[in-house]
């Protein structure tokens, strides 16, 4: 990254989150670690945004008579849609990249590669399915909770980035978003996003009550805990972050955050 012409302004941070976590039409206009702290930051309203949209979408079919399948894949079909499955991608890649049982190097090599292995294509598989079925089950309850469980699944799986990006995490390689953006969100900054996220599900679930607000909460600390667990493992196994573990990160917290919902 070049050095920055002076402190990033919260535009600037938001273009950032949206430009690179999403194909909204944003233009990235800087693109330095200072802005990659902002924005990374803000990755969670970025989250939310497509949440939003994904539910707005599934809520939609659901009121028009669809049922709560239908709604179900179409809620889940438009954050793949927003992010042109770079997510998705990421965690096939990944789950290649650690199935291997390959040495670091080698491991990483097998992740740059433009195929998708048997490891990529399985986890792929039931991670999708498993986000179908968790939706359609909200959905079953209402439009409401399938919409707010597509918010809370959106904002937690962007938090997720933004723990990654703290202070301490290393890039396992020089080049790439990973390379961007690791180890420049304060630890301390971090936590409170974290925090906020937590705020954010629990005004989405506190359409069902207290108990919903809490309920979600929970789900956005189970998937946060989640996706730290999946960065320590890939930590240990590649020395640190890539673009691809970035997005292996957000969908198992996300999936996780779900599936927590569910299981209320």
């Amino acid at each position: 990254m070049s050095d920055s012409p002076g402190p990033p302004s919260a535009t600037d941070a938001l273009r950032f989150a949206f430009g690179t976590l999403t194909v909204l039409p944003v233009r990235v206009t800087r693109w330095d670690r200072e802005t990659a702290r902002g924005g990374m930051l803000c990755a969670p309203l970025a989250g939310l945004a497509v949440g939003l949209a994904a539910g707005a979408l599934g809520g939609a079919l659901l009121l028009l008579g669809g049922g709560p399948l239908l709604a179900a894949v179409a809620t889940a079909a438009v954050p793949a849609a927003l992010t042109r499955g770079l997510h998705l991608d990421g965690l096939a890649d990944t789950a290649d990249g650690l199935g291997s049982g390959r040495p670091a190097e080698d491991a990483l090599r097998i992740m740059k590669q433009s195929d998708i292995g048997p490891f990529g294509v399985i986890t792929l598989l039931f991670t999708l399915l498993a986000q179908v079925a968790v939706l359609a089950e909200l959905y079953a309850a209402g439009w409401v909770y399938g919409a707010a469980g597509a918010a809370v699944a959106g904002i937690t799986a962007r938090c997720a980035l933004t723990l990654a990006s703290r202070t301490g995490v290393p890039a396992a390689r020089p080049e790439g978003l990973g390379a961007a953006v690791a180890g420049t969100v304060p630890a301390r900054a971090a936590l409170g996003c974290a925090a906020l996220t937590a705020a954010l599900c629990a005004a989405a679930g506190a359409v069902s009550g207290p108990y919903g607000a809490l309920h979600a909460s929970l789900a956005a600390l189970l998937g946060l805990g989640t996706g730290e667990l999946l960065l320590r493992h890939c930590r240990r196994r590649f020395g640190g972050v890539t673009g691809d573990v970035f997005g292996a990160l957000a969908e198992s917290a996300g999936l996780a955050a779900l599936v927590a919902l569910a299981l209320g």
